[in-house]
């Protein structure tokens, strides 16, 4: 298990996750609300903000202490999906449980991996969709429409809280906008291929090796000589942010975290699962990607 660290704050959302169980044959609760399960509380979050009071939302993944691509779902988990009106993924085998899963389900699936790709297959493409926020918005509106289809009467609703929902998302994209007005081009670092889409919209460009982030995706060991080349990036002054995944720690991103902070270099610590005491995506979100640009501007020359 990798250790972690909260990397950002922000406020509670009105909105909050609902973390109970769901019944009924791919349908509505006992109470005749729609239900929807997410892969985690990411997810969970787009949906409840697009679900508002009229569906409920189940997130099986929602520790912020662990890190999600070694989620073991339980059998409860998995009759969740099978029950739920409707499903929602990242994909990209990112969460390949909830594709398992769904399999016996006969609730709508939505899928982020396949929404970005047009439903190509792709191994080599980013599977951190959550961090794209053109395709987190797609996402919203695409449960809006499966919940209006699942539920008619609050068929208007669930589209205006997609609509509203992209409408605070497109504040962030201009927030991402600015920084590549004043930065791009800009050299910077990730210890694991996380916030790759955000990086490039902001038009920066991760200089760490390839395979020194892929080793960290996959919980191996870096190479030595990948090691070797991070560090000079960042002591050389090169890299002039490290963003550092606080949800895929182990002694040798730890160690490149003292070699940054020896070297002055300012680091963003970002999260692959909703910090705790946030609830809402946007707030996540917009208080990440003003920590980056905060340390841009800190960078030294």
């Amino acid at each position: 298990m990798r250790s972690a660290v909260v990397a950002t704050t922000g406020l509670l959302s009105a909105a909050a996750l609902v973390l109970s169980g769901c019944s009924g044959d791919s349908g509505p609760n006992a109470d005749g609300r729609p239900t929807v399960v997410t892969s985690t509380n990411v997810w969970g979050s787009v949906a409840s903000a697009v679900a508002g009071d009229d569906a409920q939302v189940t997130a099986l993944f929602t520790n912020s202490a662990e890190d999600p691509h070694e989620y073991n779902p339980s059998a409860s988990d998995t009759a969740k999906v099978a029950d739920a009106s409707v499903i929602v993924m990242n994909g990209g085998h990112y969460d390949e449980y909830m594709e398992r899963a769904a399999g016996q389900s006969a609730g709508t699936v939505v899928n982020a991996f396949d929404t970005m790709t047009g439903g190509h297959s792709d191994s080599e493409l980013n599977e951190h969709v959550f961090y794209n926020l053109a395709v987190v918005g797609q996402v919203a509106t695409k449960i809006g429409d499966a919940l209006a289809k699942k539920d008619a009467a609050h068929a208007d609703t669930y589209r205006a809280n997609a609509q509203r929902f992209n409408t605070e998302l497109a504040g962030v994209r201009e927030q991402v906008g600015q920084i590549k007005t004043a930065h791009n081009g800009t050299k910077v670092a990730q210890t694991e291929p996380l916030a790759a889409y955000l990086l490039s919209d902001a038009g920066l460009v991760d200089v760490a090796p390839a395979g020194f982030t892929a080793a960290v995706e996959e919980g191996q060991s870096p190479s030595a000589a990948d090691r070797a080349t991070l560090q000079d990036l960042l002591t050389s002054h090169t890299a002039k942010t490290l963003i550092y995944n606080v949800q895929a720690v182990d002694p040798v991103t730890e160690a490149l975290l003292t070699v940054a902070q020896r070297a002055n270099v300012p680091v963003v610590r970002f999260t692959e699962t909703l910090p705790d005491g946030v609830s809402d995506y946007v707030v996540w979100q917009r208080d990440q990607v003003a920590a980056l640009a905060k340390a841009l501007n800190a960078a030294p020359a």
